[in-house]
């Protein structure tokens, strides 16, 4: 995880570093979502810093804009992959066994889905602000409580739904999978 406190503005996007994971590999393209979020909380972290010692100046404005671009649409289509396509899946691979412990986990993240984005609603308003050189104002305590969210969801979906859906899921229905993701997005397909 980067310092929080640096006072340097990154303005880059974050996640371009990363090596590349295309959709032929889908629980892997999640995965590597989980750290470009951990990117964006690192943005989120450091503006909170730079508003308060600098106020809102371009790199301020450029940072909020860049959070609220990613947040509104990787971090929500990434929620979809998971809802409309990766949860249905894992609990169709259990039909005919006990499927309460995937049942339970699905639930439990799409309502921790449903929490992240009404907390994104009310620091997206902020951001709006700050992004328009309206307000320094983006308070730490909304920032945190934003990023732990984050934070403890992420480490669910890595440490229990990732390991599961690669134990649990078929190439086929991996491959199903990508082409959705792909296809939300609005990529065609290369084969």
């Amino acid at each position: 995880m980067r310092n929080p406190s640096a006072s340097v503005m990154r303005l880059d996007l974050p996640g371009h570093a990363s090596p590349a994971v295309g959709f032929e590999v889908p629980l892997e393209m999640l995965a590597a979502c989980h750290g470009r979020v951990q990117d964006q909380c690192g943005t989120l972290r450091r503006l909170v810093a730079h508003l308060a010692s600098h106020g809102v100046d371009m790199p301020a404005r450029e940072a909020a804009a860049a959070v609220m671009r990613y947040f509104d649409t990787a971090a929500r289509l990434h929620h979809d992959d998971e809802e409309v396509d990766l949860f249905p899946a894992l609990l169709e691979s259990m039909a005919g066994s006990d499927a309460v412990c995937v049942r339970d986990l699905a639930e439990s993240l799409t309502a921790e889905h449903r929490e992240l984005e009404r907390c994104w609603r009310s620091l997206r308003q902020r951001l709006v602000r700050v992004a328009d050189g309206e307000s320094a104002e983006l308070p730490m305590h909304d920032a945190l409580t934003f990023i732990g969210l984050y934070e403890r969801h992420m480490a669910r979906e890595d440490d229990e739904l990732l390991p599961m859906a690669q134990r649990l899921l078929s190439e086929p229905e991996l491959e199903r999978i990508g082409r959705s993701m792909r296809a939300r997005r609005g990529v065609a397909d290369p084969a």
